[in-house]
């Protein structure tokens, strides 16, 4: 919850990994909240105030995904908004000519893309979408210790520099900085 915060004011695509995670974690513990608390929320050096607060937002996560019936698969809607945000965000930069950068960056991952949609069976998700779930999977791949080939590790650097651009200027649009056409 506190890595969280952080993660959603400094780099909004961390965050969204961040928050994929969790939602995989409260899955690893089927959505018990009293496995979760003593076998996973106690690991955390927490003030008993602390230990409570993120015991609560666990428990509240872990109701909105069931309301949302995304426990078995799927994300959150405060996660998918995310996605939308970055998605509008994202046609905004490409549809201007003040980011020729950030334009490089899309175009020199827009081939890893389209080859990671055309392998899936996701081919109406965002082209962002895409862009997460690459990193995410070769985030756990690395976190089990598994090879990553690598033509998949040059994709995800690629992806990676587009959604560190595209976090930069989502911060900077925040702040009222970023300025188009």
């Amino acid at each position: 919850m506190y890595i969280a915060r952080k993660l959603k004011d400094n780099n909004i695509a961390e965050y969204l990994l961040y928050m994929w995670q969790i939602e995989d974690v409260i899955r690893a513990y089927d959505g018990n909240i009293d496995r979760l608390e003593q076998e996973y929320i106690k690991r955390f050096e927490l003030t008993p105030e602390q230990h409570k607060e993120m015991t609560e937002w666990y428990a509240n996560l872990i109701e909105m995904m069931r309301s949302e019936q995304v426990f078995d698969k799927g994300h959150l809607q405060i996660n998918k908004n995310i996605i939308i945000l970055l998605t509008d965000l994202h046609m905004q930069l490409l549809a201007s000519t003040k980011f020729p950068f950030y334009n490089a960056a899309y175009y020199k991952a827009l081939p890893y893309i389209v080859e990671i949609r055309n392998r899936g069976n996701k081919k109406d998700i965002p082209e962002l979408e895409t862009c997460f779930e690459a990193l995410y999977g070769v985030m756990i791949l690395k976190l089990k210790g598994q090879a990553v080939h690598p033509e998949t590790e040059k994709a995800v650097s690629d992806i990676s520099k587009l959604l560190g651009m595209l976090s930069d200027y989502y911060k900077q649009d925040k702040k009222g900085e970023l300025k188009f056409d």
